[in-house]
């Protein structure tokens, strides 16, 4: 996309693992997702990395519950996350967040610049994410 959509992707994500994923491959991957009312999931299933489909496919999921709890499921990890390369695309895991706003340039009045603040991120430690390992986030009661 675009530079704002590049930048908001970077400081706006709910990510289990975040990396550079090829989900067209092979006909055995798909990403789905299930919305119940109570819980909304995304399952990354047996996905591959781009250029590197040797060392196997990747499922994992995000499950996003209406109480606030997440709940990131890792079933296959084939390769330690800290081995995938970010040359193409970051690689990680956690939350962030960010807003936009649009000021006036006082030189030009008919302009706007773009502002993106992010303001809370949660980065997962990536050498612990493994094969039937998870990771409960649990909100704050304010």
């Amino acid at each position: 996309g675009d530079v704002i959509h590049r930048m908001l992707t970077a400081t706006q994500y709910i990510a289990p693992l975040m990396a550079n994923f090829n989900p067209s491959y092979s006909r055995n991957s798909t990403v789905q997702y299930l919305d119940n009312g109570t819980v909304f999931v995304v399952q990354w299933d047996q996905v591959y990395l781009q250029g590197k489909e040797d060392v196997g496919s990747f499922t994992f999921q995000a499950a996003l519950h209406s109480s606030g709890r997440i709940v990131f499921g890792y079933k296959e990890i084939p390769v330690p996350v800290l081995q995938i390369s970010a040359s193409q695309h970051p690689v990680k895991a956690g939350l962030s967040d960010a807003f936009m706003v649009l000021n006036r340039s006082p030189d030009v009045p008919e302009s706007r610049r773009r502002t993106i603040y992010e303001y809370h991120r949660v980065e997962l430690d990536t050498s612990r994410i493994s094969s039937l390992s998870a990771v409960e986030f649990t909100p704050l009661p304010s």
